[in-house]
C-alpha cells in the first residue's frame, strides 16, 4: 500500500488531495477519505495537497496512528465498501 490517510483527516475531508490525484484512486467514507490500495500509482501528488496534514506513505505513518494503515486496508474488503470520492467543486 503507498499512502495511508490517518487521523487527521476524520471530519475533514477536504478533498484538495483527490483533485491532484491522476488515477482516482481516493473513495469518500462516513468519517474521512481513504486511498484504495489497488488503484495508487505512489506518485505521492496527494501528500502536499493535504490540508491538514493526514497522508502518509505506508511506511511513514507515525506510531500514534498506525492502526489507519489497517482501516484503510480493511475498509474496502468489507460488505459496504466506500463511494468514489468526487472533488470540491
Amino acid at each position: 500500500m503507498p499512502y495511508v490517510v490517518t487521523e487527521p483527516c476524520i471530519g475533514t475531508k477536504d478533498k484538495a488531495c483527490v483533485a491532484v490525484c491522476p488515477v482516482e484512486c481516493f473513495y469518500e467514507g462516513e468519517d474521512q477519505l481513504y486511498i484504495n490500495p489497488e488503484e495508487c500509482i505512489d506518485c505521492g501528488l496527494c501528500v502536499p495537497e493535504c490540508p491538514v496534514d493526514a497522508i502518509f506513505a505506508d511506511d511513514e505513518v507515525p506510531e500514534k496512528w498506525a492502526s489507519f494503515t489497517e482501516k484503510n486496508v480493511s475498509v474496502f474488503s468489507g460488505d459496504a465498501p466506500p463511494q468514489k470520492a468526487v472533488p470540491n467543486s
